[in-house]
């Protein structure tokens, strides 16, 4: 496999053949090219090529992940796309491990990614994050506890004020962010008929709040909200107002359950309305799915970084990678597996090296980063994914790693 870094002078028409192949853009829609145009400029590409010809893109980006109170380096896989001559060549995941390798040698403690399905980037290391909860509801039969002011029109051309309100949001454990405005921009762009809705708080006028929506109908939806940005709860609930105000026309919007809420305490008779609107354009309901993927790029830097209310959980562990196999000789950055001796508690640390007098713990690295985030305890993790230990161990380790569920808060 040839691999190197993008061209935008060379490869952007290669690339643009490969997102129409795969369906991510539309053939002959201006806005589509214009907003891949923004997205190559803004992430770090690699190319795979065969015969001298690039059929695998993948785009990274640096960005952030929110681990309780601190903010943890992350890297981004906003993009893996190959062509239809290059399927089952192995492009798409040596070039992808390539993309890894490099962001880890600059400094990434964590790499996540969106997944098509389930298993292929596990190959890479990746563990599964937690569900996220879409909910599909009818905005009339919304209760808010307070009025909206009338909202400002926000358009795809207020995209850095968009992008900069993201990147100011309320956030909790496990939210990331993305440095590229492409992030917003581009995703802006390939919204079907998007638009937004918000209030300009901010001490000079800024956008501090708005909900991104995009429709195929825009006369009765459904509406799709894509993604909200509020920096504290009044705000939401004023959000939350202004989709309810949509309910005279619009039947049905989908949106993403944030963090810290529990849609369904805001919708009136949620059952009943599931039922009645059951098998139709403007149905009712709640679907969960396990879509975000992360994985540790460096261990002793992401417990440094973890201070845990409890008393402290010593062990060894055992860790294994299976991106070494995939990267290239020439990587200087291997993966994380080896032993480690690891405390978790107020002062969390892992050096490398064991101990007679410690039990050990054996995992995967996907899944000591789902057991380290708290997507699944140690014991749930034991019977479904690769972790084992000592009974006592999953036990106090359960204990210690209690954390709120970690919401990604953006796709990518």
């Amino acid at each position: 496999m040839q691999t190197r870094p993008y061209n935008p002078e060379s490869d952007f028409e290669a690339v643009t053949q490969i997102w129409q192949e795969v369906g991510w853009i539309e053939r002959g829609n201006d806005d589509h090219q214009e907003g891949l145009r923004h997205f190559v400029d803004d992430y770090d590409g690699l190319i795979a090529e065969i015969e001298g010809s690039a059929e695998c893109y993948v785009a990274t980006g640096p960005g952030t992940i929110r681990y309780l109170d601190n903010d943890l380096s992350l890297s981004v896989v906003a993009a893996v796309t190959t062509s239809h001559v290059a399927r089952r060549q192995g492009l798409a995941q040596g070039l992808t491990a390539a993309a890894i390798a490099d962001a880890a040698a600059e400094g990434a403690l964590v790499s996540g990614l969106g997944i098509f399905d389930q298993g292929f980037y596990n190959k890479l290391g990746y563990g599964t994050g937690v569900y996220e909860h879409w909910y599909a509801l009818d905005p009339a039969h919304l209760q808010i506890p307070l009025k909206a002011r009338p909202p400002r029109r926000v358009r795809r051309d207020d995209w850095e004020a968009m992008h900069r309100a993201r990147l100011h949001r309320l956030r909790g454990h496990g939210s990331c962010t993305i440095e590229a405005a492409a992030a917003t921009r581009s995703e802006a762009m390939w919204a079907s008929n998007g638009f937004g809705l918000g209030f300009n708080d901010g001490p000079s006028g800024e956008l501090t709040h708005y909900v991104w929506f995009s429709a195929k109908d825009l006369e009765n939806g459904p509406l799709n909200a894509w993604w909200m940005a509020y920096q504290n709860l009044n705000q939401f609930l004023e959000l939350m107002a202004v989709v309810a105000s949509l309910g005279d026309q619009i039947h049905l919007v989908r949106m993403r359950e944030p963090a810290q809420i529990q849609l369904q305490d805001l919708i009136d008779q949620p059952f009943r309305r599931n039922r009645i609107s059951e098998k139709s354009t403007y149905e009712s309901r709640n679907r969960s799915a396990a879509y975000m993927q992360f994985r540790m790029c460096d261990v002793p830097a992401c417990l440094a970084a973890t201070q845990l209310e409890s008393d402290p959980v010593r062990f060894n562990l055992r860790l294994s990678d299976p991106i070494a196999s995939v990267l290239d000789d020439s990587s200087p950055w291997r993966g994380v597996a080896g032993d480690y001796v690891v405390e978790l508690g107020p002062e969390s640390s892992a050096e490398l090296g064991s101990s007679d007098e410690l039990p050990i713990l054996e995992a995967s690295v996907g899944a000591f980063t789902r057991l380290w985030l708290g997507v699944r305890p140690a014991t749930g993790l034991a019977a479904t994914d690769d972790l084992s230990g000592p009974d006592d161990l999953l036990a106090d380790l359960g204990r210690v790693l209690r954390l709120p569920p970690p919401k990604s808060d953006w796709d990518f």
